[in-house]
C-alpha cells in the first residue's frame, strides 16, 4: 500500500563483456496471490555505463506513470567462471597446489572474506520429464548459489542432455545451499521446471 517503496536489496548479476546485454527491469502490482498487474518496465544498456564507479540512475517507467532510483556498479568479478571439461581451471596439477597454499591454516587469516570456492561439473541429466508434444523437452540447467546464478546451454529435443560445463563460485557463506534446477526452454514463454535438486555446501 505504497506509491513510493523503498526496497533497499541488492542483487549481484554476472555480466560477461564479450555479450550486449540490456538490463531489462519490471515492476508488479499484487493485490493478493492471484492477482498481479504490471505497473512499468525500463531498460539498462550496460554496455554505456562507466566501469569501476557506482552510477545513480533514476529511470522513468516507460508508458506508465513513475520511475526507480538505483544503483548500479559495474565492476571487474572474480571466482566466477564458465568452462567446458577439457579446460577445466583446477586441472593443472600446479594450479591445485596454489589453491591448497592460499587456502591452507596458515593462512586463513589473511583474508577473512575469502572463504574458498566451488567448482561443479554439470556432466548429463537421464530420463527427464517430456515437455513438448513431439516427446522431447529442450533441457537447459541453472545453477544457484547465494544469489549468484549461472546456467548451461540448451540442449534441444532432448530427455538425456549432456552438458559437460565447468562452474566455478566464490563462496561467501558456508551455510549457502547449491540449488540445481532443470528447465524446458519453451520460447518466448516462461521455462517449464522439469526438476530440482538442493545441496547444502556443508554435506560436500
Amino acid at each position: 500500500k505504497s506509491a513510493n517503496p523503498q526496497w533497499r536489496e541488492q542483487f549481484d548479476f554476472h555480466y560477461f563483456s564479450d555479450r550486449k546485454d540490456m538490463l531489462d527491469i519490471e515492476v508488479w502490482r499484487k493485490d493478493n496471490k492471484k492477482h498481479e498487474e504490471l505497473l512499468g518496465t525500463c531498460h539498462v544498456d550496460i554496455t554505456a555505463l562507466p566501469t569501476k564507479q557506482t552510477n545513480c540512475l533514476e529511470l522513468p517507467l516507460e508508458k506508465h506513470p513513475g520511475s526507480l532510483l538505483m544503483l548500479i556498479a559495474v565492476a571487474p568479478c572474480t571466482g566466477v567462471s564458465i568452462s567446458d571439461l577439457c579446460v577445466c581451471p583446477l586441472g593443472d596439477p600446479s594450479e591445485r597446489q596454489q589453491i591448497s597454499q592460499r587456502y591452507s591454516i596458515k593462512n586463513s587469516f589473511r583474508d577473512i572474506k575469502d572463504i574458498g570456492f566451488l567448482q561443479v561439473k554439470v556432466l548429463k541429466a537421464v530420463d527427464l520429464l517430456a515437455a513438448d508434444f513431439s516427446g522431447k523437452s529442450d533441457p537447459f540447467c541453472v545453477l544457484e548459489l547465494g544469489n549468484d546464478m549461472l546456467q548451461t546451454h540448451t540442449v534441444y529435443k532432448n530427455l538425456n542432455p549432456e552438458w559437460n560445463k565447468v562452474f566455478t563460485f566464490p563462496i561467501k557463506d558456508i551455510h549457502d545451499v547449491l540449488e540445481v534446477t532443470v528447465f524446458d526452454e519453451d520460447g518466448d514463454k516462461p521455462p517449464d521446471f522439469l526438476g530440482k535438486v538442493a545441496i547444502p555446501l556443508l554435506s560436500v
